[in-house]
């Protein structure tokens, strides 16, 4: 079995760990902060799609829990590889502390660090979002 070098991109929210769990574990809310759905996450069916950064997608979320947990996956139309991002709010305080680990899977250098740099963007807006 092979393993990836990881990342987890962290950011602290003055807001009840509960509420943001809350706020995060409505699909409909992602397109909000997370812009690598690019505002087009919608459901057909029993599915949730949406325009990738690199085309259509398929993303599948965990189901609703206890523990602040919001992985999910994401599957390019073109029938490549499900992309498996872990994506945790657990309790600070009386905040949250909402944390997502990039793998590098192969990409260079600069791509791992872009992905990484994106991922604290889009956790950025979710602060924002939240705190404002």
């Amino acid at each position: 079995m092979t393993t990836s070098d990881t990342l987890a991109v962290t950011v602290t929210i003055e807001r009840p760990w509960t509420e943001v769990y809350d706020f995060a574990s409505i699909p409909l809310n992602f397109q909000r902060w997370a812009s690598g759905l690019g505002g087009s996450l919608r459901k057909v069916d029993d599915e949730w799609t949406a325009a990738g950064p690199d085309g259509p997608v398929r993303v599948r979320f965990s189901e609703r829990n206890a523990f602040g947990v919001l992985d999910h996956w994401v599957t390019p139309e073109d029938g490549g590889a499900a992309i498996y991002i872990p994506l945790r709010v657990i309790a600070n305080g009386d905040g949250a502390e909402v944390t997502l680990t990039v793998f590098r899977a192969g990409r260079s250098d600069e791509a791992f660090a872009a992905d990484a740099d994106w991922v604290r963007r889009d956790l950025g807006a979710l602060k924002a979002l939240l705190e404002a």
